[in-house]
């Protein structure tokens, strides 16, 4: 028998990661820092084994740029972000390093040309 009250309607279940937030595996992030320390101790293992020049700094910078994108991506939840959010965080760094990149190659070809040009060094002077 109906005394015009209507029916109680059902709420929407939500999915249950969607409910208390997003939710990932501990073992993600043990596998990270694991990744990490390998990174770190390859990183030391440049200076141990003495390298120099060249190989030194671009063996660093990899390093360097491997732990920060892990970091980046796993820790600060990047890998789960959408894209635009990601292209607003990650462009503007990789911009800077391009035009730091082309200023570099800038600064060797001027400082070449005035060696060219005035036939002495700076610093024979």
């Amino acid at each position: 028998m109906d005394h015009g009250h209507a029916a109680p309607q059902e709420l929407p279940q939500q999915a249950p990661d969607k409910a208390h937030g997003q939710q990932h595996p501990l073992g993600i992030y043990f596998a990270i820092w694991g990744l990490l320390f390998v990174l770190s101790t390859f990183s030391y293992l440049v200076d141990y084994f003495e390298f120099h020049g060249l190989v030194r700094w671009a063996l660093i910078l990899l390093f360097m740029w491997l732990k920060a994108g892990l970091i980046v991506a796993v820790f600060m939840h990047m890998k789960w972000e959408r894209s635009p959010l990601m292209y607003a965080i990650l462009v503007p760094p990789l911009l800077l390093a391009v035009l730091v990149t082309l200023m570099s190659l800038e600064s060797n070809y001027t400082f070449w040309t005035r060696i060219i040009f005035f036939g002495l060094a700076p610093s024979e002077g």
